[in-house]
């Protein structure tokens, strides 16, 4: 069997950041680094998550200046059999905050995850479930939908390469789900907020579950929609406020860009909720997104992934998978 070696690069994402090459097109950061209101929009974006942490770490924070957050993105190359079948074919990229105290100086770790973005997903959502559903009336999913995806995550992040860049396992913040219900429950935590639970996952839930990834969905304090947090283990207990504090600051930020229907509403989500992107009463940011965009180039990323990836190593793919599965 092929051995699979991982290897990751960082850039920071700043009012500087320009997408490198293997920066997936529709990665939602590289978005906002295109076009003549590039750095405009870095920096608002940078300015809104440092306001919305200090809003959430306000103890101690009396002008809610006290922490800024430096974000860098984490870049992960996979290359198989040595190089000789695949070479830093890239597979994911995900954030990783640091919190920096003004008052104390420290710099604190956050927690690596955030955004996630990877060729293999657009590849199976944008060519291998069209494709599987193209003369079906109601979606289905193959049976093994998301299994070499889970298992490429799993590997990575048992890998060194991981290690490297996190000591602690990651947290993926998502929108949660337009095709589901979600029911305010008496959970309350003081940095996530209230929790809200849906009846039955959704099709994201089980594809991140194939990740080994749960999923629970909060409302921040003084948000208007849940997030969908995926995590590996007790994501309440395993890490520390401030390390909450930094994923909700960044993604609920990135979701307020996004998908404004839904995190930028004006009115905050009841006790039954149903998240829906043609909800008119909502504000924009002042950052520039381009959401069309992005769906038109998800079908191109992942005919790259299967023309470069694939295709090419399909049969090392597979008896790869089903030797860690085992």
């Amino acid at each position: 069997m092929s051995d699979l070696a991982y290897s990751i690069t960082t850039v920071r994402f700043d009012d500087t950041y320009r997408p490198s090459d293997n920066t997936r097109a529709t990665t939602n950061f590289a978005n906002l680094a295109r076009g003549e209101a590039r750095q405009d929009n870095l920096r608002n974006a940078i300015t809104m998550i440092d306001n919305r942490f200090n809003a959430l770490a306000d103890w101690d924070n009396p002008g809610r200046d006290r922490y800024s957050v430096e974000l860098d993105i984490i870049s992960v190359a996979v290359s198989i059999g040595g190089g000789r079948h695949v070479d830093a074919f890239p597979l994911i990229e995900i954030l990783k905050p640091t919190i920096l105290d003004r008052l104390s100086g420290r710099r604190i770790a956050g927690i690596a995850g955030n955004n996630f973005s990877s060729y293999v997903r657009d590849y199976d959502f944008s060519i291998v479930l069209p494709r599987h559903n193209r003369d079906r009336k109601d979606l289905d999913t193959p049976e093994d939908f998301g299994d070499l995806h889970g298992n490429l995550f799993k590997s990575f992040l048992h890998s060194a390469a991981y290690r490297q860049c996190s000591g602690k396992p990651p947290v993926i913040c998502l929108s949660v789900s337009t095709s589901r219900t979600y029911h305010r429950t008496e959970n309350r935590h003081p940095v996530l907020g209230v929790e809200y639970r849906q009846g039955d996952l959704s099709l994201t839930d089980r594809y991140f579950g194939k990740m080994g990834l749960q999923v629970r969905n909060f409302m921040p304090p003084n948000a208007v929609a849940p997030l969908a947090f995926y995590h590996t283990g007790d994501l309440l207990n395993d890490y520390s406020t401030l390390e909450l504090v930094g994923t909700i600051s960044t993604m609920e930020t990135f979701q307020r860009i996004y998908r404004p229907e839904i995190y930028n509403a004006n009115s905050p989500a009841g006790s039954t909720y149903r998240p829906s992107l043609t909800h008119r009463d909502y504000s924009l940011t002042r950052v520039t997104y381009d959401r069309e965009e992005r769906s038109r180039l998800a079908v191109e990323q992942g005919e790259f992934a299967e023309e470069h990836f694939i295709t090419p190593c399909r049969d090392i793919l597979a008896e790869w998978s089903g030797q860690y599965a085992a």
